[in-house]
């Protein structure tokens, strides 16, 4: 297991931006994938992006034209950037890590952090 720590919500105006940031601790494992999921008001948590070891990244099809996934392998930390944000972008953001098989445990979850889009 691994943990997640995501940082970077923050209130925003329609039409602007935002980095997240996801802090993950070392492990002994290796990362198969990391994501971006988001819950938000009223709805069931839904995939963002993921971004797989070889680099390989997919996307919600309504998301992938404003928001990209990334990492920084020295940093040990995975990013999204979010750009031109609206109202219906709000809700809690969410990392995921699955590690590999050989991992007793194999999927992490970070805390979430807020993303509020308003006027």
């Amino acid at each position: 297991q691994v943990q997640l720590v995501e940082s970077g919500g923050a209130l925003v105006s329609p039409g602007g931006s935002l980095r997240l940031s996801c802090a993950i601790s070392r492990s002994p494992f290796a990362v198969s994938s990391l994501s971006w999921f988001r819950q938000r008001p009223g709805m069931q948590r839904e995939l963002v992006a993921t971004i797989a070891s070889a680099g390989f990244t997919t996307y919600a099809d309504s998301l992938e034209a404003r928001f990209k996934i990334s990492q920084d392998i020295t940093k040990n930390t995975l990013y999204l950037q979010m750009n031109n944000l609206k109202v219906e972008d709000t809700g809690v953001y969410y990392c995921k890590a699955i590690l590999d098989s050989a991992a007793p445990i194999r999927e992490s979850w970070g805390r979430g952090t807020q993303v509020t889009v308003s006027a």
